[in-house]
C-alpha cells in the first residue's frame, strides 16, 4: 500500500502584490552581478559575498539569510530585503511500497508571480547501490509521445534554473540529505557505501530537457560544479527524446552521460510512438550518437527502449535494434511498460522481454531490464503527468486583475 502525505499549508492563490527575485539558479558570477546591480556590495567585496552565498544555498541548503553566520547582520537585513531563497511548495508527497517517492511539486511563474501557479512531478528511487532523483524540465510536454502519459498533458511553460535546481534542494532536503539533515526512517534510504541519499540525477521527468537547453545547461553546470552540490557529471543522465540540434552541444557544454528515448527500430513505428521523429529521423538521430562529445566504452549512450506487447518486441526488432546500434558504445535499457489509464498499449510479457533481451545481449550490448518502480503511485517510467494545463489569456488576466 503506497502513502500519500498532503503537505499543502498554502489555502489562498491570491494575486502576489510585490516580488523580490530568487538567487537559486545563479551561477557565482551573476551572484556577484545581482549584488553589484542591487547596491549591496562593490565588485570586489561582491565577488567574496557571491562565494559565501553559494556555499550556503548549494552546499548547506539554507533557505533564511539569517543562519548566514559568516555574513554581516546588515548585509543579511539587505539580502532579505531584496531577494528571496525560494524553493517549491510540496503539494503532495507519495511513498510507494517499494521506497519510491514523488513530490507534486508548485511554483509560481517568475515573470508574472499574478499568474496561477504551475506543478511538476518529481521521483525518488532508493537502490542498494545510489539514489537516484528524476528531475522535470518541463510543465507538461509538447512531444505527445503515444505510449507516455506525460505526452497527454499540454505544454505549459519552461521551468527556470532556479526551479529545476528546486526540485533537487527540496528533495535533498526532505531526504536529510544537507549537512545536519534528518533522514526519514522508513529503511534502506541511504545506499550502502555512500553518505548521500541522491547519488544520481536523470533529466526524464515531464518535459522534453533539450526544449528548455539554456535552462537545463544552468541548473545541471550548478548541481555539478565541484565547490557546490558537487554531483559527478558521470553520475548525471540528460534523456532526450532525439532533439538533434542540441544532441553534440549537450556533451561539449555541459559534459553528462546521454540517453536517448528510441522505442523503435524503424521510421515508420517511430513516428507513431516518438512523433519528433518526424522531423529528425533515425538516421539523422544515431548519427548525432555517434558524433557525441566524449564517446567511448567508459562513456556510453543509454537507448531507452520501452516494451510494447505486439509493437515493437519481436526478435527481428531485437536484431534490427543491434544493426542500427553497430559502432556506437550503448547499453539498452528494456523498460516493461507501465499502464496508466486511458493508455492504448500493454505490457510484454516477460518471457517476451527475456527473449528480446538475450538477443541483444548475445551480440555484445549490455541490456539490463528495469524494474518498474512506484507504479502504485504512478511514479514509473512514462507515467508522469501533473494537474497543471494552459489556462487562457482571460482566466490568467482575471486572476491577475486586469
Amino acid at each position: 500500500m503506497s502513502i500519500a502525505l498532503n503537505l499543502d499549508h498554502s489555502t489562498s492563490l491570491r494575486p502576489v502584490t510585490a516580488s523580490r527575485p530568487s538567487l537559486i539558479g545563479l551561477s557565482k558570477p551573476q551572484l556577484a552581478e545581482a549584488l553589484t546591480t542591487s547596491g549591496i556590495a562593490a565588485d570586489k567585496e561582491a565577488r567574496m559575498r557571491a562565494s559565501q552565498l553559494w556555499n550556503w544555498l548549494y552546499v548547506n541548503g539554507t533557505t533564511d539569510f539569517d543562519r548566514m553566520t559568516n555574513v554581516a547582520k546588515p548585509v543579511r537585513q539587505k539580502l532579505a530585503d531584496t531577494f528571496i531563497l525560494d524553493r517549491p511548495e510540496i503539494v503532495t508527497e507519495q511513498v510507494s511500497t517499494d521506497g519510491t517517492r514523488k513530490w507534486l511539486f508548485r511554483f509560481r511563474d517568475p515573470a508574472n508571480p499574478n499568474y496561477p501557479p504551475v506543478e511538476v512531478e518529481t521521483v525518488y528511487i532508493p537502490e542498494q547501490d545510489r539514489g537516484t532523483l528524476c528531475v522535470s524540465s518541463q510543465v507538461g510536454c509538447t512531444l505527445t509521445c503515444s505510449f507516455c502519459h506525460t505526452g497527454t498533458q499540454k505544454l505549459v511553460r519552461n521551468l527556470t534554473a532556479g526551479e529545476i535546481l528546486g526540485q533537487i534542494l527540496m528533495a535533498r532536503e526532505r531526504l536529510g540529505d544537507f549537512p545536519g539533515g534528518v533522514r526519514p526512517d522508513d529503511g534502506g534510504l541511504v545506499p550502502s557505501g555512500e553518505t548521500r541519499a541522491i547519488t544520481n540525477i536523470v533529466m526524464m521527468g515531464m518535459g522534453e530537457p533539450l526544449y528548455n537547453y539554456d535552462n537545463v545547461k544552468q541548473a545541471l553546470l550548478i548541481a555539478s560544479a565541484g565547490d557546490g552540490m558537487s554531483l559527478s557529471k558521470r553520475r548525471i543522465t540528460l534523456s532526450t527524446s532525439g532533439v538533434v540540434p542540441y544532441i553534440e552541444p549537450t556533451g561539449r557544454e555541459i559534459d553528462v552521460m546521454l540517453a536517448i528515448s528510441l522505442h523503435a527500430t524503424n521510421n515508420d513505428l517511430r513516428d507513431v510512438l516518438v512523433p519528433i521523429n518526424k522531423k529528425w529521423p533515425l538516421e539523422e538521430l544515431l548519427e548525432a550518437c555517434r558524433n557525441y562529445p566524449g564517446l567511448s566504452n567508459a562513456r556510453r549512450i543509454t537507448f531507452e527502449y520501452v516494451m510494447l506487447d505486439g509493437i515493437n518486441d519481436s526478435d527481428a526488432e531485437a536484431r534490427e535494434l543491434v544493426r542500427l546500434l553497430a559502432g556506437i558504445p550503448a547499453k539498452i535499457n528494456l523498460i516493461p511498460f507501465n499502464p496508466w489509464p486511458g493508455a492504448n498499449y500493454g505490457t510484454s510479457p516477460s518471457s517476451r522481454i527475456e527473449r528480446f533481451a538475450d538477443i541483444v545481449n548475445k551480440a555484445g550490448y549490455a541490456s539490463p531490464v528495469r524494474t518498474p518502480r512506484g507504479r502504485d503511485i504512478f511514479a514509473a517510467c512514462g507515467q508522469l503527468k501533473s494537474e497543471s494545463e494552459r489556462l487562457s489569456k482571460k482566466d490568467r488576466d482575471a486572476l491577475a486583475g486586469v
